[in-house]
């Protein structure tokens, strides 16, 4: 059996802020939005990849704490630390390179979800 993960499901609080945050923010295009049995919802991705599905609501499923983080790649980490200063985004940890190949560092979303953005080197 051949299986592709098609999105990952966050459950914010504000759909609003997470779409500023995602798409506005760090650039993620945003594939679609609609409702779905009273819910906002949001795809956003790049197409033919994995999405990240953003659904509001007030019972949230999975919290921050839980360890759960997001990934992205990045093509230039100072340039990323570059943006995100200039957007106001904190940098919560990092940047941290376990190994000559690999740095990254972490931020956090409205809802205190950890993203990661990491380079390839």
């Amino acid at each position: 059996m051949l299986i592709t993960l098609n999105w990952i499901t966050l459950r914010v609080r504000n759909l609003e802020a997470s779409i500023n945050f995602y798409h506005g923010k760090l650039g993620l295009p945003i594939q679609r939005r609609f409702e779905s049995r009273g819910r906002q919802i949001a795809m956003l991705g790049m197409e033919n990849e994995t999405k990240l599905e953003l659904i509001e609501g007030s019972e949230a499923t999975l919290k921050p704490e839980a360890g759960v983080s997001i990934g992205y790649e990045v093509r230039s980490l100072e340039e990323a630390m570059e943006r995100l200063t200039t957007l106001g985004i904190p940098i919560i940890r990092g940047p941290i390179q376990p190994n000559p190949h690999l740095r990254f560092i972490y931020i956090a979303d409205p809802d205190g979800f950890e993203v990661q953005l990491a380079e390839h080197m």
